[in-house]
């Protein structure tokens, strides 16, 4: 793999290395006083097991156990002369279990003992050492190389001087820091973030000695000083003594959950260290998928073009909403969230409320934060027979195979349910039942392409369906997203895939908005804002600090700390809202509100602000 290969698979997606290979060896009764490295040659089995095993969970690259497979260390054991074939069929063994489609990295960790200064072995040794195992991975044909659990810069400069004396591969140079984010000896970030950038390596990170909570305080350090991809591999937190046996603690389900932190964060490349297992890079890779999912659209480019696509029915056609959007009319929509139970008379009694007060559509989010609620589906087409106001139906990507997607689409259609916000979706873990399973066959960009060529008349395998279908593609936008240029650009896919409009996520910051708005004018389609009445200071604090890409300003986070009482916080949310629809109306051609409590009447309060 070339250097520009491997960061032009960075640019839109995040590479998920595997877990420990110690806590697996150790695991399987073989205990720590072994020379783990030579299990290459005496258990290779075993160890093509648990390369394969992380492969199966997901990986994207394995690494090879090869950490300690230096002449100092495997000295110690006795098996100093078998060095190269050691790290030979380390990277032959990742290789057969890694597969067409899985990268190799050869792995290289210390020596063991101190060089110079801080200790007697010369650096012009240290690096010969570095350079004798490199060499022997490089034959074994790895893809990259990774150094990991440096704890000095100057033993970590003689690892990269050496593998760039043997190949031209990329390089990814991970620290090991302590608690505080410094190095053993007490070299700041800035310092050994500024060292790696002079040295050249093309990615840089931490992994190993602490917990993901401890990486990612670093990590918000490091990605303000540098540009290059940076590596988060932490360990499962702090090992215990558990009857005589080394025990991490930390759960798949929160390290899954520091995942979604690093990528918020921009971390691009992301594994486990010591006491990660399968189960706790399934979990990750899960996690990844809920944002960045790895698969792309089934249906290929050259497959849609040999097959004649019908004209789609035009906009207008569509759905009232389609029309109010194709001719350029201000939109109005509220969002009601379905009830836990099988009891819609709430609902239905709501949405007759805004039909009676001209509101163009009711928005019905499919289980949001991954809580249990009645079928958005089911629900949507009750309101638009029983009250005769258009929905906006939420459809995720997380509970449905794409078969299953096709179905919905192909039925929904033929039940009239005409206008749909395609969304990812929140992973399962976030909400009532943490072990669910999340699909995630495609992401929201994947759906647009499908249900565009539903559109069409085609179905996932460009087949003719006969009629097409009329929906009006709406998708998600987040301008205050911790990521900017990734938000552009994945709008820019949406909307080259066939969206017809955006609704935003709740929009607090009026500045952000705009500047955002700017930055999409070559590719704008038409954009409703969403607008959140806050109901209390705790409810902006919730906003503020819990739900990615919302962003609540001080002034306003002031202005609800003002308040005396819950009535007046809740008036005072609702002012706010009101100020926020006037500012924001001419800038865009919609407002989508929530109705806090799912109390529509504060909702048709801020829409009042139109008038």
């Amino acid at each position: 793999m070339t250097k520009k290969e491997f960061l032009d698979r960075l640019k839109d997606s995040v590479m998920l290395f595997d877990g420990a290979t110690g806590t697996m060896f150790y695991s399987h009764g073989i205990f720590i006083n072994r020379c783990y490295d030579e299990l290459n040659l005496s258990r290779p089995e075993l160890v093509k097991e648990i390369h394969s095993s992380y492969v199966e969970a997901g990986a994207d690259c394995i690494e090879t156990n090869t950490f300690g497979a230096n002449r100092v260390k495997l000295e110690r054991h006795g098996f100093r002369e078998k060095l190269a074939e050691i790290n030979y069929e380390g990277a032959h063994l990742a290789r057969e279990a890694a597969g067409p489609d899985v990268l190799v990295a050869g792995s290289i960790g210390p020596l063991g003992v101190k060089i110079e200064p801080w200790g007697p072995m010369p650096k012009s040794e240290a690096r010969e050492i570095f350079e004798e195992q490199a060499r022997a991975l490089k034959d074994g044909e790895v893809d990259l190389f990774i150094l990991e659990t440096f704890t000095t810069l100057s033993e970590i400069e003689q690892a990269i001087t050496a593998v760039k004396e043997v190949c031209d591969l990329p390089v990814i140079a991970s620290m090991s820091v302590r608690e505080d984010g410094n190095l053993m000896f007490g070299t700041q970030p800035e310092s050994y973030i500024r060292a790696l950038e002079e040295w050249n390596v093309d990615a840089v990170g931490l992994n190993c000695s602490v917990g993901p909570h401890h990486i990612l305080e670093t990590l918000e350090t490091i990605v303000k000083l540098t540009d290059k991809p940076i590596s988060a591999m932490p360990n499962a937190g702090l090992p215990r003594s558990v009857e005589g046996r080394t025990i991490y603690m930390t759960s798949p389900e929160y390290m899954a959950e520091y995942v979604r932190r690093f990528i918020q964060i921009g971390v691009k490349i992301i594994g486990g260290c010591c006491g990660t297992t399968k189960a706790h890079i399934k979990a990750m890779r899960n996690a990844i998928a809920s944002i960045i999912p790895q698969k792309q659209p089934t249906v290929r480019k050259e497959t849609r073009e040999t097959v004649e696509k019908a004209q789609p029915i035009p906009l207008p056609e569509r759905s009232m909403l389609g029309k109010k959007l194709a001719e350029g009319d201000f939109v109005t929509s509220v969002e009601i969230t379905p009830p836990r139970g099988c009891e819609p008379i709430r609902v239905l009694e709501s949405s007759k409320k805004l039909k009676e007060n001209h509101v163009d559509a009711v928005n019905i989010p499919d289980g949001p934060r991954a809580l249990t609620r009645m079928s958005a589906q089911h629900l949507s087409i009750l309101i638009q027979q029983q009250v005769g106001i258009e929905t906006i139906l939420h459809y995720t990507c997380r509970d449905r195979n794409l078969l299953g997607m096709m179905s919905d689409m192909l039925g929904l259609d033929a039940v009239g349910i005409k206008n749909l916000l395609l969304i990812t979706g929140d992973p399962p873990k976030m909400g009532d039942y943490p072990d669910a399973t999340a699909v995630f066959d495609v992401d929201s960009i994947g759906l647009t392409n499908m249900v565009n060529n539903l559109n069409h008349g085609l179905d996932l395998g460009s087949n003719r369906i006969g009629k097409p279908t009329g929906y009006v593609i709406g998708v998600g936008l987040n301008p205050c997203a911790v990521d900017v240029d990734t938000e552009i650009r994945r709008f820019e896919q949406k909307v080259k895939a066939g969206a017809d409009f955006a609704i935003t996520q709740p929009v607090f910051d009026v500045k952000g908005l705009m500047a955002f708005l700017e930055k999409i004018t070559q590719f704008r389609i038409p954009i409703i804002t969403g607008v959140w009445p806050l109901v209390s200071l705790r409810n902006a604090e919730f906003m503020n600090n819990e739900v990615p890409g919302v962003s609540v300003p001080d002034e306003i986070m002031e202005r609800m700390r003002a308040t005396k009482s819950k009535e007046e916080a809740l008036q005072e949310g609702i002012n706010i809202a009101c100020q926020m629809v006037r500012q924001i109306k001419d800038q865009v051609q919609g407002i989508q509100v929530s109705a806090p409590f799912g109390k529509v009447k504060y909702a048709l309060d801020v829409l009042a602000a139109l008038r």
